[in-house]
């Protein structure tokens, strides 16, 4: 498909946005939406030739717009020096987007406690650690800010197979709705998105390997039959950091075709009964009727 961008140019003009885990994938994507748009970006992560080779490609489109520096989100010290580095450099931060995590599928009953604690540090510390460290800032300074967390739909709804990072995104999710309502009164807005399917080279190789199609197909399991595309993520994303959205604070915004509301309603599984069928299930339901 091919999807637009969806806010006008110059949406982010004077706007400086740090993005962790922004060196690829859904990341780096919402980052090059935001260069559209005339923003100034700090991307990081923890592996530097990563960090610099996109900082390097993304600057060649938008010279002098993208910071790349290295850190680990688990590390408040790698966390300081990012937040230090980026407001020496631009003289300030406007927007946080906590895009950083971990994630692959296992048998939780196979998971050592560090595998299981590496995606908790991740994902739920990491976010903390950002917003903490950012939003004293901003609080200091009397700086109006906005926060926009990456969440997931299982989240919501929990999933086998990936508890690790259903517990560590559905803190994350309460912790965006607690910050939001305590931070109001900074004029620090801090909402969230929990994108359903959205391939990426690094996360879809961990989630989806070579194989599984054999066992299932994804796309059946989503209503509009076709996964996102990172447009569409880029956009709503866009949406939330930027003024058109000034009076949405708390919010978990859900993008994923309706794929987990379908799963989970009951009787969604009735879809594969063919049309003709229904006018005998429905002479059979009044016959007993009455």
């Amino acid at each position: 498909m091919n999807i637009n961008g969806m806010l006008p140019d110059k949406t982010f003009k004077d706007k400086v946005i740090l993005i962790t885990g922004g060196g690829t994938g859904l990341g780096k994507s919402i980052g090059e939406y935001i260069l559209k748009l005339g923003g100034t970006i700090i991307i990081t992560s923890r592996r530097e030739e990563v960090i610099e080779e996109a900082a390097n490609s993304l600057n060649a489109s938008y010279p002098n717009s993208v910071l790349g520096i290295a850190g680990d989100v688990r590390k408040i010290e790698d966390v300081e020096n990012v937040i230090n580095k980026s407001i020496k450099k631009f003289g300030h931060v406007d927007m946080l987007i906590n895009n950083a995590a971990g994630n692959f599928i296992s048998p939780t009953e196979r998971l050592s406690p560090n595998a299981f604690s590496t995606i908790i540090d991740i994902v739920l510390k990491g976010t903390c650690n950002y917003t903490l460290t950012l939003g004293k800032i901003w609080i200091k300074d009397k700086q109006p800010g906005t926060i926009l967390n990456i969440a997931t739909t299982y989240a919501l709804t929990g999933s086998g197979y990936v508890v690790p990072s259903a517990a560590a995104k559905g803190g994350v999710l309460t912790f965006t709705k607690s910050i939001a309502a305590e931070w109001a009164k900074y004029k620090i807005r801090c909402n969230a998105v929990a994108p359903g399917p959205f391939p990426t080279e690094g996360a879809w190789s961990r989630l989806v390997p070579p194989g599984f199609s054999k066992f299932f197909d994804i796309k059946k399991r989503i209503p509009l039959k076709r996964v996102g595309e990172h447009q569409e993520l880029a956009n709503i994303c866009a949406y939330l950091l930027s003024d058109y959205s000034a009076y949405i604070t708390g919010e978990i915004i859900t993008i994923d075709g309706g794929e987990w509301m379908y799963n989970a309603g009951q009787f969604s599984w009735l879809d594969k009964i063919p049309s003709a069928m229904w006018s005998i299930i429905e002479k059979t339901i009044r016959k007993k009727s009455k």
